[in-house]
C-alpha cells in the first residue's frame, strides 16, 4: 500500500468493520516528523505521543518538529539523518515513538485486532520499529520484501525483556552480513516491561518458500502466512525465470512460479491469499484453496479512508471505473530489485519524461543499501541516488539507469513530499472492485463499504 496510504486512521476503520486492519510503518519516522512539520491536523499525533511511556521523548520529538500553522508549501522538510550501523540516538527515538503512535492511532477506541507492516529490504530499522509498535500492543506483525526468517527471534526478545538483534545483510563484506543489537532497558535508562508477542504473518509468494520458513523456524514462530501473487501491487517477487518478458516489457511469470496451495495447505498453518481476489468470488476463490481468506490492499487504496493524495485518488477511482487505468509492472523502478506496480497516470514518476528531467537527489535515504567499502569500512547507496555517486560507491550503471526515486515518489504520494517533488502510485493489476462500489465515475467510497462488498454472500 506505498508509504502512508495504509494509515492508521485506515486501519482503524476497517478494524472496526470487523477485518484485520494493518497499518504500515514503513518509514513511519519520517512519516512523524513531516506530520508534525505539517501542524499535525486535529492533533492526532500529540495525542498519541501523551501516551508515550517516555514523556521526555515525546517531548523532545515535538519541540525538534512540531509547527503549529505547518510548514509553507514552497518549503522542504527537515532533512533527518539516515539510518546506519551505529544510528543516532536521536533517530531510534524518533523511530520508536513513531511506530508506537502509529499503531497507538490503529487501536484507539476499538478491541478489535490490528496488524503492523513493516519491509524486509529496510533491515536497520526493524529492532526500533517493532519495538515501538509492541509498547502499543500491536496484534500482528506483516513482512515482506525478503526473506524474513530473523523477525519471530526479535518478536521474542523484546516480549522477554531480552536484546533484539538483527543480522544485516551488507553487500561485499566477508560474512556477508553484520549484526546490529539493542537493549532497550539500558536505552531508555529503566527496566523494560514485559510485552505481549505479536503474532507473526510473514508475506511470501511461493509454497516453497513458506515451506522452508516453517522447516527452519521453531515451532509456533509462524501463525500464519499472506500469500501474494504477482498480480498484487507494491513489490512483487522476480519470476523463477529471469530476463524473460513480454511485448510491453513487463517480467513474464510461468508455471514455476505458481503457488501450489495443496503443498501449502500441508504445512497446517493458516494463509490469507493476497492478488486480484478483491471481490465475494475472489473471497470464495480463495476460502476452496483452503485459504482463511484474502489479503486486499487496492480496493482500500482508492477508498476516502486512505492517506493517498485525493486528488490523484479521484483520478485513478474515474479511470479505473472506466476500464481505463493502466498498471505496470516495471522490473527497474524499484531501488529494491524487486519488479514493482506502477500505476500509469499523466503528471507523475510513471512518465519517463518526467522521471528523466527530475534532478536526482537522495535526501530520504530510506532504501539505502549498506556495502563494504574498499577501507573496509561501511558505506551506503542506492541506485536511484545521483547515478555519479552511486558509480563512485561501486554501483552498476545498469542498475541506476531507470530506478526512480521511491522514497521521495512515495511520499509525494501521500502528500508529504518536498516541493517539485511529483509522485508514484502503486497498485495491484485488477481494479474490477470498482465497478461494484461506485454508482459512476465520480463517485467514491469508504473503507467500510469495501468490506461489506467484500462479504457480500
Amino acid at each position: 500500500m506505498g508509504v502512508y496510504i495504509s494509515t492508521p486512521f485506515l486501519a482503524n476503520a476497517c478494524s472496526r468493520a470487523g477485518a484485520l486492519g494493518t497499518v504500515s510503518c514503513v518509514t513511519a519516522e519520517r512519516i512523524l516528523a513531516r506530520v508534525l512539520q505539517s501542524g499535525d491536523p486535529h492533533g492526532h499525533y500529540r495525542r498519541a505521543l501523551e501516551h508515550f511511556p517516555f514523556p521526555e521523548i515525546a517531548e523532545r520529538i515535538i519541540k525538534t518538529y512540531f509547527v503549529a500553522d505547518g510548514i509553507p508549501a514552497d518549503y522542504k522538510f527537515k532533512k533527518l539523518p539516515a539510518f546506519s550501523m551505529q544510528s543516532r540516538r536521536d533517530l531510534i527515538e524518533l523511530t520508536v515513538a513513531a511506530s508506537f503512535s502509529f499503531v497507538w492511532l490503529a487501536k484507539e477506541g476499538h478491541s478489535g485486532p490490528i496488524s503492523v507492516n513493516y519491509l524486509e529490504k529496510i533491515q536497520i530499522p526493524h529492532i526500533y520499529h517493532i519495538t515501538g509498535a509492541m509498547l502499543a500492543g500491536v496484534d500482528f506483525v506483516t513482512m515482506g520484501a525478503g526473506i524474513t526468517l530473523q523477525i519471530p527471534g526479535v518478536l521474542d526478545a523484546i516480549a522477554s525483556r531480552g536484546i533484539p538483534s538483527y543480522r544485516v545483510i551488507v553487500e561485499g563484506s566477508k560474512n556477508g552480513t553484520e549484526t546490529i543489537s539493542f537493549n532497550p532497558s539500558t536505552f531508555f535508562k529503566t527496566k523494560f516491561p514485559e510485552l505481549k508477542r505479536p503474532e507473526f504473518l510473514p508475506i511470501v509468494s511461493t509454497d516453497v518458500l513458506a515451506s522452508l520458513m516453517a522447516k527452519r523456524l521453531p515451532a509456533n514462530s509462524i501463525q500464519g502466512f499472506v500469500v501474494e501473487k504477482p498480480t498484487a501491487g507494491g513489490h512483487n517477487a522476480p519470476p523463477r525465470k529471469n530476463g524473460v518478458f513480454d511485448e510491453t516489457g513487463q517480467p513474464v511469470y510461468g508455471q514455476k512460479d505458481e503457488v501450489s496451495f495443496k503443498n501449502l495447505a500441508s504445512l497446517s498453518i493458516p494463509f490469507w491469499v493476497g492478488g486480484s481476489l478483491a471481490s465475494p468470488e475472489g473471497l470464495a476463490e480463495a476460502q476452496a484453496l483452503g485459504a482463511v481468506g484474502i489479503q486486499a490492499g487496492s480496493i482500500f487504496a482508492l477508498c476516502d479512508n486512505s492517506g493517498m493524495k485525493s486528488s490523484y485518488r479521484n483520478e485513478m477511482r474515474r479511470l479505473g471505473y472506466c476500464d481505463k487505468l493502466v498498471i505496470r509492472t516495471d522490473s527497474k523502478a524499484s531501488p529494491t530489485g524487486f519488479p514493482f506496480k506502477v500505476v500509469q497516470l499523466n503528471g507523475t514518476q510513471s512518465d519517463s519524461t518526467i522521471y528523466n528531467e527530475r534532478k536526482r537527489v537522495c535526501d530520504l535515504s530510506a532504501l539505502l543499501v549498506p556495502y563494504k567499502r574498499s577501507d573496509n569500512k561501511i558505506g551506503f547507496r542506492c541506485s536511484s541516488e545521483p547515478i555519479n555517486d552511486y558509480l563512485r560507491k561501486g554501483g552498476k550503471l545498469e542498475d541506476a539507469k531507470e530506478a526512480r526515486c521511491l522514497c521521495n515518489g512515495l511520499f509525494s504520494a501521500a502528500g508529504f513530499g518536498n516541493p517539485n517533488e511529483l509522485p508514484i502510485f502503486t497498485m495491484g493489476d485488477d481494479v474490477s472492485f470498482l465497478s461494484h462500489l461506485m454508482r459512476d465515475e465520480n463517485d467514491s467510497y469508504w473503507a467500510v463499504d469495501a468490506i461489506k462488498y467484500l462479504l457480500t454472500e
